[in-house]
């Protein structure tokens, strides 16, 4: 370790393992990490939980790295304790594939009805398409028979209408094409139409080699405490004998 390398403990999101690893490994920083499962931002409370735990358990360092967006609130109330926690500015972990909440917002308002895919999804997550039908369908026909399968498949899946989209999206490092032609799959199976971008991995690096800009981290200081901003800055950050209006600016 070199007399200007920092120490750094990262708690994210399985779902950024790949992006996280491969561009730690090329910064002048050293790292710990501690991956959550996949899951738990649908149940922001149980998220909530298990990030606190997992900061409050992570080793001395210089900061710990947070690998979540806002994640339905699922980091509102995280409490940093001796150690600061940096932030990245992002309703979800896709923000940190494309490179920015600016191109995520713009994207997403251009092209309603997505749903993202990225190598890391696909890793940990049975994504919409036939092999999410058929293991969901032999499941319920396994609990529940033959004739009730169809219909509790047709119940289930309905959540997907409101979907016509598929986004791919990785930082362009290894051999993705077996996750793009996947996506294109799922998304053909579906009558989706089927978007394979490029992301930008400045986020993921500036987050790792702690170059924290103020518009796009927030670096939330020893006893101070998350909340979200319902603006464009997304979250900001107090201590408990502060009023709203004195928490970190929003930027």
């Amino acid at each position: 370790m070199t007399s200007s390398a920092k120490r750094f403990h990262v708690v994210s999101c399985h779902v950024l393992w790949r992006e996280l690893c491969y561009f730690a490994a090329q910064s002048p920083h050293v790292f710990t990490f501690d991956f959550l499962q996949q899951g738990l931002h649908n149940t922001p409370d149980v998220l909530r939980a298990e990030l606190q735990k997992a900061i409050d358990r992570a080793p001395g360092c210089d900061a710990i790295l947070i690998g979540y967006g806002l994640c339905s609130n699922g980091i509102e109330g995280i409490v940093a304790r001796a150690t600061p926690l940096v932030v990245v500015r992002a309703h979800d972990c896709i923000t940190f594939l494309l490179g920015s909440k600016e191109r995520y917002r713009s994207y997403f308002d251009a092209h309603p009805g997505t749903y993202w895919y990225s190598p890391g999804w696909i890793d940990v997550s049975l994504m919409p398409g036939r092999d999410r039908l058929d293991k969901v369908r032999a499941e319920y026909a396994g609990k529940f028979g033959e004739d009730n399968a169809d219909y509790l498949v047709e119940m289930e899946q309905s959540w997907l209408k409101k979907y016509s989209n598929a986004a791919y999206v990785d930082l362009g490092f290894g051999d993705n094409e077996h996750f793009k032609d996947f996506t294109r799959a799922c998304a053909s199976y579906l009558g989706w139409a089927c978007d394979v971008m490029q992301g930008s991995p400045a986020l993921v690096c500036a987050l790792l080699d702690g170059t924290w800009a103020p518009a796009d981290f927030l670096v939330v200081k020893p006893g101070e405490t998350i909340y979200a901003t319902h603006d464009d800055a997304i979250v900001c950050a107090r201590r408990a004998d502060q009023s709203p209006d004195q928490a970190q600016p929003a930027v």
